[in-house]
Formats: structure tokens, sequence, C-alpha cells
């Protein structure tokens, strides 16, 4: 008898054993709510009815205006999260940014929107829906550089699919995705450029003697940084390759008025565009508000701050007024889905030709001040006015949804490579869209650093500075120690103290999360084309 009631309570131990581990792996996968439904695209969070409802909106509005709809990506160089105003900088910090705000009243405010730690390895994640490290563009071509590989050679942008589609695609500004054939924006999809290869100071620096002076009035380095040195003109570029110089960059006064020729330049094509009724994809990328700063000779003093940054930031929210005037009078807002955002965070190692940000770190780190960005998301009629949310959006995500309006499917993709994009089309469209992401994931060059998954995001590697304000110049790459760190983001936005340990339930969660991310690369490696230092 004895030995019957032993076996029962073992049995029973047994039984709850299994029910206690199938508990967990329920809550595991209760916590992790994506789905996979292929092995190389990132998973999301499945929302049929949302998607049901958001692809009848589109049906609707096609319907309606017989075509798919424009695109219009507007992207700020290195515009800190704290700058506009409907993220509670403008007026409050000596810059107003009333078109800004118009916008986020007029849609969709994303207060968890991320991008990559620096500019060049984002412009090139939102083009092709895949992460730095598997493109190979892990940071910036700086002057000097010499790559071993084309990158865009094997890898399929936006811009063509678009355009292959039936769309005119056009980039204005800046590009830093590489200057010389093959690697030019109308050599990897684009059929039309108008804009400048590198940054602002890569441009600039040359003619600023006051604070250059040991480059500007010395022959024999300025002579040198010439034959390193990136192209200083305006060019307008076709596809096939044909290239033209519209003007060449001579003075700091010349930098200053950059971004007024640019902008005449899209409002003008916004109209060109529209009167041909054919769809067109635009991304308008601002030279501002990357240091070193100059003020537009026509706009002096438009700030309150009277600062060259702050005067850049007002700037570049009068041409955004501009570029959604044109849309406006050419009679096709209703048709055009506008996003507005940042590369990055804000370039602190300019200080104070920088901008601002309220969580720790700056661009070059992947704590919140490196990568978390504005992003506003506007449709006239298709967004719901008024809308806040903090659900996760990477920048990337905009790749995969742009192939949703423009009706292309994934499956024109190349299947021998990941694709690290979501889809968040539903998430927008919806009047209560919640986002299809379940995790961001943060790299510093080839490095993986962070996740972060819903409010929680846990670091493996940190950039610490040496000194205040130098995030890139002074900063060192460091492992964490025996437990990554791991900050609950509603609580401590400003990642200041960990919780792994003391409050918090889920660091093997989003542990798990990370490597099952790493475990992507070990069948779709990482592409190396020459930039690791």
């Amino acid at each position: 008898m004895n030995k019957v009631v032993k076996q029962k309570q073992i049995g029973c131990l047994i039984l709850c054993c299994m029910l206690f581990v199938c508990d967990g792996a329920l809550r595991a996968q209760t916590f992790d709510r994506s789905v996979k439904t292929a092995s190389n695209f990132e998973a999301a969070i499945p929302h049929p009815d949302q998607q049901k409802h958001a692809a009848e909106k589109l049906k609707q509005l096609h319907a309606k205006t017989g075509q798919r709809p424009n695109i219009v990506w507007i992207v700020v160089d290195d515009m800190g999260y704290g700058d506009p105003g409907c993220y509670g900088g403008g007026i409050a910090i000596g810059a107003a940014t009333p078109n800004m705000n118009a916008l986020a009243r007029g849609g969709l405010r994303l207060t968890s929107c991320y991008s990559q730690q620096t500019c060049t390895p984002t412009r090139s994640a939102i083009l092709t829906g895949r992460l730095p490290v598997r493109t190979g563009l892990i940071r910036p071509i700086l002057a000097g550089d010499k790559i071993t590989r084309n990158p865009w050679a094997d890898e399929v942008s936006l811009a063509k699919l678009l355009s292959d589609s039936g769309y005119h695609s056009v980039l204005t500004g800046k590009w830093h995705i590489g200057e010389g054939e093959g690697l030019r924006p109308h050599d990897v999809g684009f059929d039309e450029f108008y804009g400048y290869y590198p940054a602002q100071k890569e441009i600039s620096q040359r003619f600023d003697e006051r604070r250059y002076p040991d480059l500007v009035l010395n022959e024999d380095l300025l002579a040198a940084f010439e034959l390193i040195g990136p192209g200083v003109d305006l060019v307008h570029g076709f596809a096939g390759g044909k290239t033209e110089t519209v003007s060449s960059i001579e003075s700091t006064a010349d930098m200053g008025n950059a971004d007024q020729a640019l902008a005449d330049f899209s409002v003008a094509k916004i109209q060109e565009m529209a009167a041909q009724g054919k769809p067109f994809f635009m991304e308008h990328c601002f030279m501002k508000v990357h240091a070193d700063n100059f003020p537009n000779s026509k706009l002096k003093g438009s700030s309150a701050a009277k600062y060259y940054y702050k005067e850049a930031v007002a700037e570049v929210d009068l041409h955004i007024g501009s570029i959604v005037g044109a849309l406006t009078d050419a009679g096709i807002l209703d048709n055009t889905f506008i996003f507005v955002t940042s590369d990055n965070g804000p370039q602190m190692d300019s200080w104070p030709d920088s901008g601002y940000t309220p969580f720790r770190g700056a661009k070059g780190t992947t704590f919140e001040g490196g990568v978390r960005v504005p992003g506003i998301a506007y449709w006239k009629d298709m967004i719901q006015p008024g809308r806040q949310s903090d659900g996760l959006f990477d920048l990337m995500d905009l790749f995969g949804t742009a192939l949703t309006l423009a009706g292309v499917s994934r499956d024109s993709l190349p299947s021998k490579k990941y694709y690290d994009f979501v889809d968040q089309t539903s998430f927008l469209l919806h009047d209560q869209g919640e986002s299809n992401r379940e995790a961001v994931y943060f790299w510093w060059d080839a490095e993986l650093t962070a996740c972060r998954m819903r409010e929680y995001k846990l670091h493996v590697k940190v950039l610490l500075p040496q000194t205040p304000n130098l995030q890139i110049d002074m900063a060192t790459l460091q492992t964490t120690g025996l437990a990554p760190w791991l900050f609950n983001l509603y609580i401590d936005p400003k990642e200041q103290t960990t919780v792994g340990h003391r409050r918090n339930a889920w660091l093997a969660s989003v542990g798990a999360k990370l490597k099952a991310h790493a475990a992507t690369f070990k069948l779709h490696p990482a592409k190396r084309i020459g930039l690791d230092y």
C-alpha cells in the first residue's frame, strides 16, 4: 500500500513538474508574441483583424484614386529626439517647429521609433530592409576609406523595387553611402538624384578657417586633403549613369544655403510628378542639422535661440512645411504617405552645434540617446489624427511598409538573404493599431550590443564616453560583466540602474531573443566590405 502511495506521489510530482515546465514555456511564448512565417524574415506579432482592416482601407483608397499612393520620407540629419516641439522641444528650447507639430497632431507620433547609431547604417537599412551588418555598411564611408567590394552589388534597394513597379523614385539631399560609380543613388535604383554625396562637415571643413585653421591655412595639408576628400558638388544624377554637376560649395555661406536649393528642387519635382499622374517615391534628406551648421542667408535670426544649430532646426521645419504645401497644392496630399524622422540621435561631440535628447547617450552609442528618434507618420484621412503610440518601430520597417503600399510582394525579394524589417502598415493605418514588431536589435559596427522587447532593454556591450559629450571621439566599447545590463525603460528611460536580478523576471526571456537573433547569422553570415576597424 505504501508502495502504491509512493508511486502515486512520484507520479503527481512528475505531473506537477511537467505542468510547471509547460506553464513556463507558455509564459515565455506569451512574452515573445512574434511568429516566424519564413526562415529568412524577422518574426512579427500577428494582428489578423488589424491587417484585414488596413488592407480594406487601402483597397477603398485605390478604388477612389485609381493608383498606388505616393511615398515621401523626410530624413533630418542628426536631429535629437527632444528637438521638435511635439517631442518636448521646439519653443521650449529656442527653435519652434510648427510644421512638424502640425504633422504630429494630424497623424501618429511614435515614441519608440529607432534608428541605427550613425547615419550611413540607418540610410542603408531603410533602403534594404536589412541590418547594416548584413550589408557591410556598418559605419560611414569616410575620406581615405578603401572599400573592398561594392556593398550594393548583391543588394536590392527599395528604390529599384518601387521603380520596377511603376513608381518614379527620387532622392533629394544627403546620400552618404558612397560616391564612386556603382555606389551612387542613381546606380542602385533611384531614377533621379539631386543632392550631395557626403555630410555637411565633410564638405565645409575645407572652407572654415576659424574652426579648422590647421587645414584651411596650410597649403600642403589642404592639398593632401583634397586628394582624399569627398566631393563638394551638387549633383543631378539619372538612372543609367548620366550625372551632371549643378554647382559647387565654395564657402561656408554656400553650405548654409544648400538646404534651400534642395527644398526648392523637391517642391518643383512634386509639382512635376503630380502633373504626370504617376505614383512616386521621394526621400528628402536634409544636409542639416548635421554639424557644422551655417545659417541660410535669407533666414538669419529665425529661431529664438539664434545659435546656428537652432537656426538649422527652424529652417528644416520651414522646408518641411513647403514640401507638405507642395503636396497640398498639387491635390495629392490625401494619396501620399509622409514619414518624418532623424537618421540617429544628436551628435554631442560637436556641442553646442548639436541637438537635444532626454535619454542617455547620443549619436555613436546604442543607448537610447543614440538610437531613439522622432517618428511622425502622416496620411490625410488614412492615419487617425492625434494618435500616439509607444509600440516599437524600427526605421527599417519603412521598407516593408512601402512594399505593401506599392503592392510589391515580399516574395520578390532574394530568398537567400535575411530580411530584418517588419511590415507596419496595419499598425499605422488602424485607428487603434498595435505594433507588429516584438524586438529591436542594436548593433555598433559589427558588434551586437543590445535588444529591446516591450519596455525592457538588455545590453551585452555598451559604449561609455571617457569625458562628457564625446560619445564618438572618446568612447570605449565594453562588454558587460557577469550579467547583461537590463533596464525597464518605463521606470528608467535614462538607463541608469539595472533591474535584472532585483526587480525583473524577464532577463532570460529578452536574453533568449537576443541569442536567437544572433543565431540567424549562422545561415546568413555578415558581409564585410572593408569598413571594419
